[in-house]
């Protein structure tokens, strides 16, 4: 049984921020790292750069996406001022990643005995996995690197997934950035894991596949039971046998005659000799699961103590999220009140406006019939606001063909005009 997983894990990237602050530690430009003691800063000069990085990762971000960036810019020269984005806002804002961070990793164990060289050249497994697995292209790689000052050796590699994809609105081919054009689903996750872990063993790597369906850096609870059983049962099977050898040599001691013996040798009859070589050997195979046991047994207790401190924060996410609940449930009351509170007033406006049209100076109507015209295009008044506002005023033709009021609209208010004046 080897414990030795091979661990391939991919964590997005959404804001700008978060980008310059994974690229600070990437690429170790703090004097100190408090928060991990882990991290060696004395050993940083042995860390290996698989694809090098000299500037700022934003910096190389934006030349990367500068195509993008000028496309975007040309699209909001058309678009209304309210709704006008910088490339920045329109990254931030969005719910799409802006890079994605893969990390690559083994345990421990793994890296015992492996030099330099050799942890490269694993790297670079690791990096043909990227490019012939995954799908990206060199151009793609914003920075990957191997960190060998800390405890166990990884590699993150940041990826920018941009790319050109067919715009149904546009009929247009448009850029934007798809984590889901490299990693569909938690399914097709799954199905590169499987890939990575044969790429690895193909090149004679003795790792065992990650625990499919767990996204945890510890191993589950079910997989540690199937692993415990099978050591027990190992443990039975041959401490059985060693009894039933040890029970064997007992007879055959008590049988056999008096060994004889001098100051250098003892004699002992072939039959019995073989029990004991059997029960040797029994020995030696229990010996064997210690190292196994103790290794499983670490395991276990560093996952329960990560179990206990993940459940006691899951009970702090309940409670944070029965609170945010509530509080949504307030604020969907207070938007409810809200909302009719501002119909009342709009109701109120158009009021006042029509009255304004109807009865007021030529002044006081053109500046109303100009309000009307900016509450239409900020959607505050629909077309049927203009009708009740305008209709049978001197102001109703000019506002009619603002709002696209059909025509009929009109013919019937002149009819209505003309029977009353009858």
């Amino acid at each position: 049984m080897n414990l030795n997983y091979a661990i391939f894990r991919s964590e997005p990237i959404y804001t700008i921020n978060d980008l310059a602050q994974i690229g600070s530690h990437n690429k170790r430009e703090k004097k100190a790292y408090q928060s991990n003691p882990d991290i060696k800063l004395e050993l940083t000069k042995n860390n290996i750069e698989l694809v090098p990085l000299t500037e700022k990762y934003v910096k190389v971000f934006y030349n990367l996406t500068k195509d993008y960036k000028k496309e975007h810019d040309e699209r909001m020269k058309t678009e209304r001022e309210d709704r006008k984005k910088s490339f920045k806002q329109m990254l931030d804002r969005s719910n799409n990643v802006i890079a994605d961070e893969l990390m690559f990793t083994a345990t421990n164990e793994f890296f015992k005995d492996m030099t330099r060289d050799d942890i490269k050249e694993w790297a670079d497994t690791c990096m043909e996995f990227v490019y012939n697995d995954l799908g990206y292209k060199k151009e793609q790689v914003l920075h990957a690197t191997v960190h060998l000052d800390e405890k166990t050796p990884h590699v993150h590699c940041v990826v920018v997934p941009l790319i050109k994809k067919y715009d149904k609105r546009t009929n247009t081919e448009r850029y934007t950035i798809s984590k889901k054009q490299y990693i569909r689903d938690k399914i097709h996750l799954s199905e590169l894991q499987d890939k990575y872990h044969k790429r690895l063993t193909d090149k004679g790597y003795d790792l065992e596949r990650g625990i499919k369906g767990s996204d945890r850096k510890h191993i589950k609870i079910k997989e540690y039971k199937r692993i415990n059983r099978e050591l027990e049962q190992k443990i039975n099977v041959r401490s059985d046998r060693l009894n039933k050898e040890f029970d064997e040599l007992d007879k055959k001691m008590e049988s056999s005659k008096s060994i004889p013996f001098d100051k250098k040798h003892v004699v002992v009859d072939k039959d019995t000799f073989d029990t004991m070589n059997k029960v040797i050997k029994e020995s030696k195979k229990i010996k064997e699961l210690e190292p196994k046991i103790k290794q499983v047994f670490n395991e276990v207790n560093n996952f329960a103590n990560s179990y206990k401190s993940l459940e006691k924060e899951n009970q702090n996410i309940k409670n944070e999220v029965k609170l945010l609940k509530n509080k949504n449930e307030e604020l969907e009351k207070e938007n409810r009140n809200l909302h009719t509170f501002i119909k009342y007033l709009l109701d109120r406006i158009k009021e006042f406006f029509r009255n304004i049209l109807l009865n007021g100076n030529e002044p006081s109507k053109d500046l109303v019939t100009q309000e009307v015209k900016d509450y239409y295009d900020y959607g505050d008044f629909q077309q049927q606001d203009i009708i009740d506002i305008a209709d049978g005023t001197t102001k109703e033709d000019e506002l009619f063909d603002y709002a696209y009021v059909p025509d009929y609209h009109k013919i019937t208010n002149k009819s209505d005009e003309f029977e009353i004046n009858i």
